[in-house]
C-alpha cells in the first residue's frame, strides 16, 4: 500500500508561454494543492520538446505525485498522457490532475485512467480504418496513395519528410528516457555499452548495443545527456565493476529477490568474486550489502 495522500510529496508540473496571461493563476492553483515544487516548462502546446518534464520524469521518486492543473498542460495526445503514467508507475510514483478525475494514487483515479485508455484505443483503430478508406477511395479513382513528391523524388519533398521523421524519432527518446537513461547514467562509463544493455533487457526492454549507443549520443548532441557517458570504459578492479553493475541492477527493479539478481549477473556473464558462473543469494547479498556500505545504493 502506498502512502497516505496527506503524507505524499506533491511535485507539481506547469507548462507555460510567454502569450499566456493566466500562468500565474495556474502556479496559485499548483500551490494551493500543496506542491512542494513546482517545475515551469516555456513552450506552446504545439511543440513537442519537453526537457523540463523528460528531467522530472527521470528525477521523480517513488511515493512522490506529479500534479498538473488540467491535463492538457502536460500531455500533447492521450496517448502521450499514458505513456507518462506508465512510466510515473514504473517509478513507484503517481499521477493527479487537478481539475479532471484522475488521481493514480485513488481507484476512481484509475478506474478513469483505465476509461481514457480505451478510449485511446478506439482512437487508434479509427485513424487506421479511415486510412485504409482513404487509400482504398484513391485507388478506385486512379490515384496512387503516398507521397507524389516522394514518387518523383522532389529533393524538397525528401528533406520534409527526412526532417518530419528526425523530429519524431528524437521525440520518442525525449519521451521515453525516464525508462532506460536512469540507468545508463548511473553505470556508463564505468561500465561498458554491452554491459548496460544487458541490464535494461533484463527488465523487459530490448536494446542493442548499436541503438543505445546512438541514442545516448543524439541526447548527448541535443544537451539532454552529458557528454561524459560516451567516453570509453577505463580499466578498473572486477570487484567495483561488480559493485556498479549489481547497484545498476537493483535500482533498476528494486523489486528483485537475491535469486533474481544473480540469474542478471549470469546472464551478463559476470563470474562470482571466486570465478564461478553460478551465483548464489548469499554471494549476491554480500555484494549489495557492499554497494550500499559504499554508497552506490541509497534506501
Amino acid at each position: 500500500m502506498g502512502p497516505s495522500p496527506s503524507k505524499q510529496r506533491l511535485i507539481g508540473y506547469a507548462r507555460v508561454s510567454t502569450e499566456d496571461q493566466a500562468h500565474e493563476a495556474q502556479l496559485d492553483e499548483l500551490r494551493a494543492a500543496g506542491c512542494q515544487a513546482i517545475h515551469q516548462e516555456h513552450g506552446s502546446g504545439a511543440s513537442r520538446a519537453r526537457p523540463v518534464l523528460a528531467r522530472l520524469l527521470r528525477e521523480i521518486k517513488p511515493g512522490e505525485t506529479l500534479v498538473v492543473v488540467r491535463l492538457d498542460r502536460l500531455a500533447r495526445s492521450v496517448k502521450h498522457l499514458l505513456e507518462v503514467i506508465e512510466g510515473l508507475e514504473g517509478r513507484g510514483a503517481h499521477f493527479r490532475s487537478l481539475r479532471d478525475p484522475i488521481d493514480t494514487s485513488t481507484p476512481q483515479g484509475m478506474f478513469s485512467l483505465q476509461v481514457l485508455g480505451a478510449v485511446a484505443q478506439l482512437e487508434r483503430a479509427l485513424i487506421a480504418e479511415r486510412t485504409r478508406s482513404g487509400i482504398e477511395a484513391a485507388r478506385r479513382r486512379g490515384r496512387q496513395p503516398g507521397n507524389p513528391g516522394l514518387r518523383t523524388k522532389d529533393p524538397l519533398a525528401i528533406r520534409k519528410i527526412t526532417s518530419a521523421k528526425d523530429a519524431t524519432y528524437l521525440q520518442g527518446l525525449i519521451d521515453s528516457t525516464d525508462t532506460w537513461l536512469p540507468t545508463v547514467q548511473r553505470l556508463r562509463p564505468q561500465c561498458t555499452w554491452e554491459t548496460v544493455a544487458g541490464i535494461l533487457n533484463g527488465k523487459g526492454q530490448s536494446w542493442t548495443v548499436e541503438r543505445l549507443r546512438r541514442s545516448t549520443r543524439r541526447l548527448v548532441r541535443e544537451g539532454i545527456a552529458e557528454p561524459a557517458l560516451l567516453t570509453p570504459t577505463p580499466r578498473r578492479p572486477s570487484s567495483e565493476r561488480l559493485l556498479a553493475i549489481v547497484a545498476a541492477i537493483t535500482t533498476t527493479n528494486p523489486n528483485l529477490s537475491l535469486r533474481d539478481i544473480g540469474e542478471q549477473l549470469e546472464k551478463l556473464h559476470e563470474r562470482t568474486p571466486r570465478g564461478g558462473r553460478r551465483w548464489s543469494a548469499s554471494s549476491v547479498k554480500s555484494l549489495l550489502d557492499r554497494a550500499r556500505a559504499s554508497g552506490l545504493i541509497i534506501p
